[in-house]
């Protein structure tokens, strides 16, 4: 059995998320013990527990200490299954942090892996679900990954409400990619707001538009605006290749100031010359662990999220990881 100190590194949801995925790809027992500990609020969320039931459910593992809360989990898993599976975190818990801890597993099963999942699709302190769209899954897509992820409706904070449909299908021989930055800039992005005036998600598109012009970049927004759905809310996403921006609407925040947010991370990116953004940096590290062959990519800064992951990910296969800090850092997964 592999035990897993949920304290180490950055110390938050991400070290349990890695840990139950890989312990299902393995097929080895896990505990992990202080989970969350660096966080004010240790222990299981609700978006924790329906990932790790979720993960159970789909490798038919033994669970113990899966309550709200819990600082310590035990995980045994057996054979992964293809089927479909209905998974409602509740709250409006972030549905591309659950994604994160199903993705790695499910590709695996014997055949496609249908998930329903309820919960929140853009909130803070999470990748939005277009960036896993757009960012994420293009990306692992070129080393063999084979999934979809398609939008029902939007769910916000705090009502949730939130409904993704996601398709994942067997992939099982991944193959070692160099990751490099795009050779041709192409911006796109989606500003979408939900039962609030069009003209909110529009504003908040035309804002991000006008500072990406200015720097001489051509973007293409779409607008998406519904007056149905349980949450109110807006956000928007922008993406070129493996980088993203993401920013979330607050009350009290003006659009145009969400729209400028958005464009942040995108032109820091950008300009920097890196393969993927730093967000991208810590979730690819379980895939590259996984993958046939070497694997590369340069990105702006080592995070502690990815420092974390790389310590995690090696806790259960006997991989190296070489890291070079320079004007960008280089990780290699030889």
């Amino acid at each position: 059995m592999i035990e897993i100190d949920g304290s180490y590194g950055e110390g938050g949801g991400q070290i349990l998320r890695t840990s139950i995925a890989l312990s299902s790809v393995c097929g080895k027992a896990v505990t992990i013990r202080n989970i969350r500990a660096n966080r004010r609020t240790p222990g299981l969320s609700a978006q924790h527990l329906e990932a790790v039931r979720g993960v159970a459910i789909l490798t038919d593992a033994e669970v113990k200490g899966l309550a709200l809360g819990s600082t310590e989990v035990f995980f045994a898993p057996n054979e992964i299954k293809s089927g479909e599976y209905r998974l409602d975190i509740g709250t409006a818990g972030s549905i591309p942090l659950l994604l994160q801890c199903l993705m790695p597993a499910a590709m695996y099963a014997d055949g496609p892996v249908c998930l329903e999942i309820k919960g929140g699709t853009d909130v803070r302190w999470s990748p939005s679900i277009d960036y896993m769209r757009h960012v994420m899954l293009p990306t692992i897509a070129k080393m063999g990954y084979d999934a979809q992820i398609d939008i029902i409706k939007r769910g916000y904070y705090p009502r949730g409400g939130g409904m993704v449909k996601a398709v994942i299908r067997p992939s099982t021989k991944l193959k070692g990619v160099a990751l490099e930055p795009p050779r041709e800039i192409e911006i796109k992005g989606i500003s979408h707001c939900s039962r609030l005036p069009e003209h909110v998600a529009v504003r908040q598109a035309k804002s991000a538009r006008s500072v990406l012009t200015k720097e001489g970049y051509d973007v293409q927004i779409s607008i998406e605006a519904s007056t149905t759905g349980e949450s109110t809310g807006s956000g928007i996403t922008l993406w070129c290749d493996g980088i993203g921006g993401c920013a979330i609407g607050e009350r009290g925040k003006p659009a145009e100031a969400v729209g400028r947010e958005a464009t942040k991370s995108l032109l820091i990116g950008l300009k920097c010359g890196e393969a993927i953004d730093a967000h991208l940096s810590d979730q690819l590290i379980p895939y590259m662990a996984l993958a046939n062959g070497e694997c590369s990519f340069t990105t702006r800064t080592l995070t502690p999220h990815t420092k974390t992951n790389i310590w995690v990910t090696r806790q259960f296969f006997d991989v190296q990881f070489d890291v070079r800090e320079d004007k960008l850092v280089r990780i290699t997964k030889k």
